[in-house]
């Protein structure tokens, strides 16, 4: 009898909390043999992913369920494997598989995963130059995965089996933008006829605790910019007429306005981002605050709070004033910011030869380190529609 006796429909029973998780258990469901699932942590990928190889091991699709995961040190950035220290990569992986299943199903249904013959834990260093059959193999961390190691384990896929490729290209990404293992392998599969990509977002992350822990690596990211001569200005004035206001970051917006010939009075000069709940505290009772650092500064400004929707960017510094009311979604797709925009509403968000949009990625970039990429969507109810 097999130890996995009991978990065929573990991933079947497992309810989807929002609209990219419930892409995920299509795509995961489809007969195709790579899937790509990239988004922030808290997000359910690799639960998902986990039961789907459990359900698949125990249902006897496959006679494999192999766990890649690479093991990095956080205080030192170096990577623990299976040569350079064994006992603790065992151990640590063992505790990763068991921390994302033990809270889903019990501890004690973890453990008898964790026994079962047909699930392997491995580094992914020994993916490499080997074949696998019968198999489903989950490679989660991607991030840290170099991306010539990920082509290569793709080579290796024998028949009747299926590679679930993982990883956070934005918040966890040990590379530049663009460069890191998740990144480059979400964009060699999203050309691919065979492979299916699941882009996960800031709207579905659904575990305890993700949302704020993903809002303060934003707020960090924001805080640790250099200012420039003209950023630091603002923040200076800020502490002399709105001292009890907690400044995250000055954003100067002039150099990125001439480029792109943006001359909408709706564009400040300087975009200011604060802590949530101190927007009042920076712009004062009657506005008074802010308009005693405009004058000291001789600038325009804007302020922001730091919260999760992510459209009030728009909001604030789109040449369009009203375009942010045609914004269905403004969401992390990969390492980029993906807009959704209303069918009909493209040529207001893109600008005159996409200066209102490279405007828009210059900005961001500078701020958050990503781009910008727009899709013009129907809008429907219910799950969303693409065109």
């Amino acid at each position: 009898m097999s130890i996995l006796k009991g978990f065929e429909e573990v991933f079947d029973k497992l309810e989807p909390k929002s609209s990219g998780q419930a892409d995920l258990k299509d795509a995961l469901n489809s007969s195709l043999d790579l899937v790509g699932v990239f988004g922030p942590s808290g997000t359910g990928k690799s639960l998902f992913s986990l039961l789907y190889g459990v359900q698949s091991i125990a249902r006897g699709e496959y006679k494999k369920l192999v766990l890649a995961r690479p093991v990095i040190d956080v205080v030192t950035g170096g990577e623990i494997t299976v040569s350079s220290d064994p006992d603790t990569y065992r151990r640590l992986a063992a505790e990763y598989l068991d921390d994302i299943l033990g809270g889903f199903l019990g501890v004690e249904k973890a453990s008898k995963i964790l026994e079962s013959e047909a699930v392997y834990l491995v580094d992914p260093h020994f993916l490499r130059g080997r074949t696998f059959d019968d198999s489903i193999i989950i490679v989660d961390d991607a991030q840290s995965v170099p991306p010539e190691a990920l082509v290569e384990i793709i080579t290796r896929l024998g028949n009747n089996s299926r590679l679930v490729i993982i990883g956070d290209p934005v918040f966890q990404r040990t590379m530049g933008v663009g460069m890191d293992g998740a990144s480059m392998a979400r964009e060699i599969l999203s050309n691919e006829p065979t492979a299916v990509v699941v882009d996960l977002g800031l709207k579905d992350i659904v575990r305890p605790g993700a949302r704020r822990g993903v809002k303060m690596l934003i707020e960090l990211q924001l805080r640790k910019r250099e200012l420039n001569p003209v950023e630091g200005k603002v923040v200076e004035a800020a502490r002399v007429y709105a001292p009890d206001a907690d400044v995250i970051t000055a954003v100067d917006l002039q150099d990125a306005k001439k480029r792109w010939d943006v001359t909408s009075e709706h564009v400040p000069d300087v975009l200011v981002v604060v802590k949530e709940g101190h927007l009042g505290r920076f712009i004062g009772k009657g506005g008074e605050r802010i308009s005693s650092i405009e004058e000291d500064t001789s600038l325009r400004l804007r302020a922001i709070e730091l919260t999760l929707d992510l459209k009030e960017i728009v909001r604030a510094i789109h040449p369009v004033s009203w375009m942010h009311k045609h914004v269905l979604d403004f969401d992390f797709a990969g390492p980029q910011l993906r807009v959704r925009v209303a069918k009909g509403y493209l040529g207001p968000m893109l600008g005159q030869r996409g200066s209102h949009v490279r405007f828009l990625d210059e900005v961001l970039r500078s701020m958050l380190g990503v781009g910008v990429l727009v899709e013009e969507v129907e809008q429907r109810r219910g799950r969303r529609g693409r065109r």
